[in-house]
């Protein structure tokens, strides 16, 4: 291992490299101020998503405070892991350096890890585990060792902590374990032990959610109607065909662990890969979700090219050349490291009235701070009295969030929102004598308040359209219960 401990450093670095430079530009993205924000509130569980990411968000504030790149460096960390552990399991299903190689740099060439291992979420702790059981499986494989089957248990439980999604991973690796020595592995009881473990691990948000509602199928059915029921099923398929180089060293790999007589001893890992793979496509999932089995493809494939190339290795690096190189161009595209001006020059954007369309994931890194000082700005003009008796509401969970993270140097007071988790906080205090209302529109404001005064309308240059042109009102005198109205809203948290 030692001889292939430079290589995978020189790698690492690389990754770490090229993240550490995107982690510092533009801003929180509204996913991440919604995370960051259920840190300050760490429950077994919320509306949207399982406790994994709110925890590893209040060590990150222990640690760095909410600064941007202190809050990235988790999933960067969590993508070095990944890269790590593929060039490991190039190792474990019989490479040599050369596949170690490869192996990473079909990480390092992936296009969408550089998007998914910036921006705190919690895939990329998804990514991470869904490859960390598929490591700890084939080490199984190779040793019988009973602890892998353990560890398998484990990454299972936190993984389920983290993203539901890796129940497909496991239904598929269930599956999957039938082509392994004739389903001997269903004899094993360390088997059901490690299962044993998984489901003690997320037992407390299973209790969780049994105690609210079960509010992980409220936000299901909400995301079928208005995300994925509008997503073309072909989109799932041809999103994969987006990065061609890797895609073909994947297929290689998961051909091999099918039908290659050296490496048919895991067949039970490429059954898995394409039963997740079907899966996902059959419950209509978005593309990104699949993307946690290329590393173990990529490096069964790696291994399988070197094992063909045996005999003219040169041509490895040639590969390797071939599949990196084409990506270098994009990787701006994917994670900030250029800074705005030279990015909007790179991807040839062109003003319009005032306004530059970025793609989504960065237009959605703008704005908040500006936002969050112009509020700050009204707070100062109000009296001393209403200084000590007033609510913010926002009214969707990135303006809240980026009013309760970024709203701390300020000392702002914490927001309410009838948003997503936001609501499930509360609606502060109903005897507050001023409200001061963002991104909220006319009509639901005057449904409340009998005095309403629109302050400013708020736009920016980059934010996405649905943050910019949003109104700023201060209101006065409650025409309606306010604790009726906050229940009554149960129904449309996930609208």
């Amino acid at each position: 291992m030692k001889k292939y401990l430079p290589i995978i450093l020189i790698l690492s670095f690389v990754k770490l490299l090229i993240q550490w430079f995107g982690n510092q530009n533009y801003g929180f993205h509204r996913d991440e101020l919604l995370h960051l924000s259920a840190s300050e509130h760490l429950d077994w569980g919320f509306m949207e998503f399982p406790p994994f990411i709110a925890l590893i968000g209040k060590l990150s504030y222990w640690s760095f405070d909410y600064s941007l790149w202190g809050v990235r460096l988790f999933p960067t960390l969590a993508g070095v892991g990944i890269l790590i552990l593929c060039c490991l399991i190039a190792k474990e299903l019989g490479g040599k350096s050369k596949a170690i190689l490869l192996s990473g740099i079909c990480i390092l060439a992936f296009l969408p890890f550089y998007r998914n291992h910036t921006l705190f979420q919690p895939v990329a702790f998804d990514q991470l585990f869904w490859t960390l059981g598929f490591y700890f499986i084939i080490k199984f494989i190779n040793s019988k060792n009973k602890k892998f089957l353990i560890l398998l248990g484990i990454a299972l439980g936190l993984g389920l902590m983290n993203k539901y999604t890796i129940l497909v991973w496991a239904f598929g690796l269930f599956i999957g374990l039938f082509f392994y020595e004739k389903r001997t592995i269903y004899k094993n009881k360390w088997l059901y032990i490690s299962a044993l473990i998984s489901l003690l691990i997320f037992l407390p948000n299973i209790i969780w959610q049994m105690q609210n509602d079960f509010p992980l199928l409220k936000h299901l059915r909400a995301l079928n109607e208005n995300q994925l029921n509008s997503t073309n099923p072909m989109e799932f398929g041809l999103e994969q065909l987006n990065f061609p180089f890797t895609l073909i060293i994947s297929l290689f790999g998961l051909g091999a662990l099918i039908i290659d007589k050296n490496l048919n001893k895991y067949r039970a890992v490429g059954i898995a890969a394409i039963i997740i793979f079907c899966t996902m496509w059959l419950l209509n999932s978005k593309a990104y979700y699949v993307f946690a089995i290329y590393p173990v493809l990529f490096a069964s494939g790696a291994v399988k090219i070197e094992s063909l190339l045996s005999k003219k290795p040169i041509w490895v690096y040639v590969i390797a050349i071939v599949t990196l190189v084409p990506s270098i161009y994009f990787i701006p595209e994917l994670t900030p490291i250029l800074p705005i001006e030279k990015y909007v020059k790179y991807a040839q954007f062109e003003e319009e009235n005032g306004r530059i369309e970025l793609t989504g994931d960065y237009a959605d890194m703008f704005g908040w701070e500006e936002q969050v000082k112009l509020v700050d700005s009204v707070y100062q003009s109000l009296n001393p009295i209403e200084k000590n008796n007033y609510v913010l509401w926002a009214e969707n969970y990135g303006e809240a969030g980026a009013l309760k993270i970024l709203g701390k140097k300020y000392n702002l007071p914490n927001p309410i929102s009838r948003h997503g988790s936001f609501w499930t906080w509360g609606y502060g205090t109903k005897e507050a004598l001023v409200w001061i209302s963002i991104g909220n529109e006319k009509a639901s404001v005057e449904h409340v308040f009998k005095e309403v005064e629109l302050i400013k309308i708020i736009t920016h240059k980059y934010a996405i359209g649905e943050e910019n042109g949003i109104p700023l009102y201060i209101c006065r005198k409650p025409k309606i219960d306010i604790e009726n109205w906050w229940k009554d809203y149960k129904a449309h948290i996930f609208d």
